[in-house]
């Protein structure tokens, strides 16, 4: 667009929501306020309705914003780029963890593969969700919050085929053990783990925990990680499960 000086524009550099560069957390006062104005109900309390606008000025500040990276990196690299780059810095040994939502920088079926990526309805006239949770970041994963745990989230709706990466850094070589925290209604799920290209660990069986919300660990052996930089890559053979973490073991 610049080289025929074509002017674009983006949505606002802050603003409630995760498809921008600063998300403006939003509060339970002013939530309420918004659904009363929307759909009716009962009249918040004016000093509801003030404790909300002024809680939601203060986050408003950029200090208080949460910044999206991946909005960031999707705007200005992605672009331009086929390369993966690490969410965070994921330095592996005995005990570390990794959890689901903080899979590699990049595009789909680069950095993840995901079977529902964005709402693309003004182009396709048809309306889909890209991440359903539409919280965490703006990919085409679907992550949920976890009720349980502050600030937690979670990867679920995993459907057959999809994947997602994670560039980590070994210190030192050895002979890991996975434990991978999952929930599944049913044990349908299946787990293949590739390692730079190779496959480790062919569709091991994700078992069934009771619940799609009820989150139980279970180990897979024999994951060799020499010293150095590799790309760690979870895919689902068969879906049906929600994938909260990662932690090596011995």
């Amino acid at each position: 667009l610049e080289s025929n000086n074509i002017g674009w524009s983006w949505w606002p550099l802050k603003k409630i929501g995760v498809n921008n560069p600063l998300e403006i957390r939003s509060n339970p006062n002013y939530d309420a306020l918004v659904k009363y104005l929307n759909k009716g109900g009962n009249k918040p309390k004016e000093s509801n309705v003030y404790s909300g606008l002024m809680e939601l000025a203060i986050y408003s500040r950029l200090e208080q914003t949460i910044i999206h990276r991946d909005v960031i990196d999707a705007m200005l690299r992605q672009p331009s780029s086929n390369e993966t780059k690490p969410f965070k810095n994921h330095l592996i040994k005995i005990g570390s963890m990794i959890y689901a939502v903080d899979y590699d920088l990049g595009r789909n079926n680069i950095a993840y593969f995901d079977l529902d990526t964005a709402d693309y309805h003004v182009s396709t006239k048809k309306r889909s969700a890209g991440n359903r949770g539409r919280i965490y970041r703006n990919d085409g994963v679907d992550i949920a919050k976890d009720s349980t745990e502050y600030e937690r989230y979670y990867v679920n709706n995993i459907e057959k085929g999809e994947w997602l990466q994670y560039t980590v850094n070994v210190p030192k070589s050895d002979n890991f053990k996975l434990k991978m925290n999952i929930a599944a209604a049913h044990p349908n799920g299946r787990m293949t783990i590739i390692v730079d290209g190779k496959v480790i660990v062919k569709a091991v069986a994700v078992p069934e925990t009771g619940s799609e919300k009820k989150f139980v660990p279970f180990e897979i052996k024999d994951v060799p990680l020499k010293k150095g930089t590799h790309k760690i890559r979870i895919v689902a053979d068969e879906g049906g499960y929600n994938f909260s973490y990662i932690q090596f073991i011995k």
